[in-house]
């Protein structure tokens, strides 16, 4: 499979970086897409529809083909694999029917191919990731190759969107399902944050509404560890300070800890909701801010993944959490740079709302302020 990613900061860019890239008989057949809300996703779609290429997009809260990053544009990854080797499904969810919405396309791609993986991006806030990938893992088992993000609108927090051809969404999801027998794909979900402190316990929580760890107010405890002053409503930056430096760790059985950040606070028992659940009675450590370790713990992930399972790949599908060029601004080209290195092979990425993906020895997992690495190649 030949794979080439594009950029660009207009339609005509991208109709312009479309030709020139086709111009030595190069004839994709899937595109990802990733864009800004910005942009004019239906013209973009339409060059793509033109040329009958297969559509997987959502936009981003800033988007890449190499590793410098940019915002308020257009990164694509287009590829030639067989059209009988892929299916794109989409869906909008009904009544918040996230976890059957998953498993109906999910069955859906079972019909079609006896061994699925699948790529999948969700759109609006409030979805949760969590029971969509429940909805898969019930159609295809606990182990099923899955990798994501959910979208973003350029930090606005308004309105998201997935897409496909002459079809978009802002409270659904779109999906590539794989044939595993024609194409390897293969993943791993890294973030790299440090933890510090001992061992705290959730003492009170309702899904992803924290009251109190160890019997003490969430938020307080939390500032506490952080070492946060002005901790009042009037302060509009300690939550972003929370959420991007000091985000509660989740620690698993399996597998690295889940990162789950505080994103708003109710300020009358000062308690905070978080990306995802966090059960009672699970056990929590807070992070120290991050440094040049936690990108290079990332890369190594991904040097691992190619020296243990994926010696060799065509193409690589990036989805980075939003937060993260958040905390490390332009340092974060350095991470992405070292992600391109490990195959040199096109690349294409977003920074995600969440991250959809399996950490190495974990479960299949929702994600944030984590790396979301995907390589795919396929068989002869």
């Amino acid at each position: 499979m030949k794979a080439k990613s594009i950029k660009g900061k207009s339609t005509a860019e991208i109709k312009t970086a479309l030709a020139e890239c086709m111009a030595d008989g190069f004839k994709p057949t899937l595109a990802i897409v990733f864009l800004s809300v910005a942009q004019d996703r239906k013209a973009i779609c339409r060059i793509l529809d033109e040329a009958d290429i297969t559509i997987f997009g959502s936009t981003t809260n800033g988007e890449f083909i190499d590793e410098e990053t940019e915002s308020k544009s257009v990164a694509i990854l287009l590829m030639d694999m067989k059209k009988e080797y892929f299916r794109i499904y989409s869906a909008d969810f009904k009544s918040k029917n996230y976890r059957n919405t998953s498993k109906f396309i999910a069955q859906k791609a079972n019909r079609d191919f006896e061994q699925v993986a699948f790529l999948l991006a969700t759109s609006n806030a409030a979805t949760d990731g969590e029971e969509v990938l429940l909805g898969l893992q019930e159609a295809n088992g606990k182990q099923v190759n899955a990798f994501g993000g959910a979208a973003g609108d350029d930090y606005a927090f308004e309105e998201t969107w997935v897409f496909t051809n002459n079809r978009e969404s802002n409270n659904g999801m779109v999906c590539i399902a794989l044939d595993k027998e024609k194409v390897a794909v293969n993943g791993i979900a890294t973030c790299g944050w440090k933890a510090v402190g001992t061992e705290k316990t959730v003492t009170k929580s309702e899904g992803n509404h924290v009251f109190t760890i160890d019997n003490q107010p969430a938020l307080d405890i939390t500032t506490k560890y952080g070492g946060l002053e002005n901790i009042t409503p009037d302060n509009k930056d300690v939550l972003n300070e929370i959420a991007v430096n000091f985000p509660l760790q989740l620690q698993r059985e399996n597998g690295d800890p889940v990162m789950r950040p505080p994103f708003v606070v109710d300020w009358e028992d000062h308690s905070f909701f978080t990306s995802g659940s966090v059960p009672e009675g699970s056990k929590i450590r807070f992070s120290l801010p991050p440094d040049w370790d936690v990108m290079e713990k990332v890369v190594k992930g991904v040097q691992n993944l190619k020296d243990t399972e994926m010696p060799e790949a065509d193409a690589l599908v990036v989805f980075s959490c939003a937060g993260r060029i958040l905390s490390f601004g332009p340092m974060m080209n350095a991470e992405l740079e070292g992600i391109k290195q490990v195959w040199n092979v096109p690349m294409a990425g977003m920074f995600s709302n969440a991250e959809l993906g399996r950490m190495a020895g974990g479960d299949l997992e929702m994600h944030n302020l984590t790396t979301c690495c995907v390589a795919l190649k396929e068989k002869k």
